[in-house]
């Protein structure tokens, strides 16, 4: 078991995305709001280092969130494409514009 504390594992959330021209970005200052294509309802995804490997929801309890998991995704579920990001409507990474996540 000690070869597992050492063992590093990045996770993230997928909370939403936005989709813009590089040059938008630049415009931005400090404090910009950058709107996401998502609701407090919709389902995030959860990766491990940058692999799909469960979809959740968000709770929200006081002043604490958390994820909570409602699905697993199995390894051959995930779809792995060069220059394509996941979830549903996946736009190509390199298209002029920048991916948020």
């Amino acid at each position: 078991m000690a070869v597992f504390e050492d063992l590093k594992v990045d996770l993230t959330v997928v909370l939403g995305r936005s989709h813009m021209p590089l040059h938008m970005l630049l415009r931005m200052g400090r404090g910009a709001v950058i709107e996401l294509e998502a609701t407090e309802s919709d389902m995030v995804e959860i990766l491990a280092n940058d692999h799909p490997i469960a979809r959740g929801q968000i709770v929200v309890t006081g002043n604490r969130i958390s994820v909570e998991i409602t699905e697993l995704i199995r390894k051959a579920d995930v779809v792995r494409l060069p220059g394509v990001t996941i979830g549903q409507g996946a736009v190509p990474v390199l298209d002029g514009g920048v991916d948020f996540l």
